[in-house]
């Protein structure tokens, strides 16, 4: 089941007052999310991202086109209370704690006392918020502690579906592990998440299919292994080295079949054409004294994909 379907979304913005402009922020975008994973919306700033999340949680409007979450019109409300959502930055009533904020979202869900107690304090403390700090005014907080109670609010009422807008953004490395071990574990117990990022390690340790937009259009969608794998790659692999000096042996490496090296700071990683070339560049190797550490086949690097689909 798609949890998510999107179909010829566009959306127009004006600004200006007097001589108005209008903005395409989304032109025509078709895509579809499957249940049970997590998926990784990516593109670069201005891409559509926001938008697209906020059409999907009928904060604003499409131009154009229909979106769909849970089978549903993504601006049927009652569809509301099958999901959760934490924004990019998110903005609290700042005279309550986090405490009194759980409760408040709590009561909004229609759970019970024992319920938004229970709730409360095993997500708080899930999302890392120490016990101490709970109690405390939400406006003497850091950035990174309320994208935590945000994270937290939009779990209370046991979502099927989350969408998380640049989840880890303000999080110090503590905490991104945190909400990275948080976000795998709703994917275990079957919840779907939806998110934007801009850190593309935590898309490649979390993120089952991933989709990238470029100006309001889709640039490339699709499982990450296989958007990850080199399109010439062929049979390439790379031969990764270390004792040896990359310069001592580039010139007999390069010579084979067009392998190409880039020199590490303890040797050399080898890319070779073809694994019929293996044998002789390890012959290379073990007459300069080097010893192999891997061997994998060849692909792009997220970062790679991202500047390939992302730049006009």
């Amino acid at each position: 089941m798609n949890v998510v379907e999107i179909e010829g979304l566009s959306k127009m913005y004006e600004t200006g007052f007097l001589k108005k402009k209008r903005n395409l922020a989304l032109d025509g975008l078709d895509l579809q999310v499957k249940g049970g994973q997590i998926f990784g919306l990516l593109g670069g700033n201005g891409a559509g991202k926001t938008t697209t999340i906020k059409i999907l949680m009928s904060l604003i409007f499409p131009t154009a086109g229909t979106a769909r979450v849970l089978g549903r019109d993504a601006a049927d409300v009652a569809m509301h209370s099958r999901i959760g959502y934490c924004p990019e930055s998110p903005y609290f009533y700042d005279y309550l704690t986090a405490n009194e904020l759980m409760d408040y979202f709590g009561r909004l869900f229609g759970l019970d006392a024992a319920a938004r107690k229970r709730k409360t304090d095993e997500l708080l403390t899930e999302v890392g918020l120490a016990e101490k700090d709970r109690g405390r005014q939400l406006r003497k907080f850091s950035k990174g502690m309320l994208q935590r109670v945000g994270i937290a609010q939009s779990l209370i009422n046991d979502p099927e579906l989350v969408f998380f807008d640049e989840p880890m953004s303000g999080l110090d490395p503590i905490g991104r592990r945190d909400i990275r071990d948080l976000i795998a574990g709703l994917r275990a117990k079957g919840v779907s998440v939806f998110m934007s990022t801009h850190i593309l390690s935590d898309t490649e340790a979390l993120c089952d299919d991933v989709a990238i937009l470029r100006a309001g259009r889709l640039a490339a969608s699709g499982k990450l292994g296989d958007l990850l794998a080199k399109d010439d790659a062929g049979r390439s692999l790379i031969v990764e080295v270390q004792g040896v000096k990359a310069d001592e042996i580039r010139g007999t490496v390069e010579f084979i079949g067009g392998a190409t090296l880039e020199a590490t700071p303890d040797g050399a990683n080898i890319t070779i054409l073809d694994e019929s070339d293996l044998d002789a560049v390890l012959a290379v190797i073990r007459k300069a004294g080097g010893r192999l550490t891997r061997v994998e086949p060849a692909k792009l690097s997220l970062e790679e994909l991202f500047v390939r689909d992302t730049s006009a």
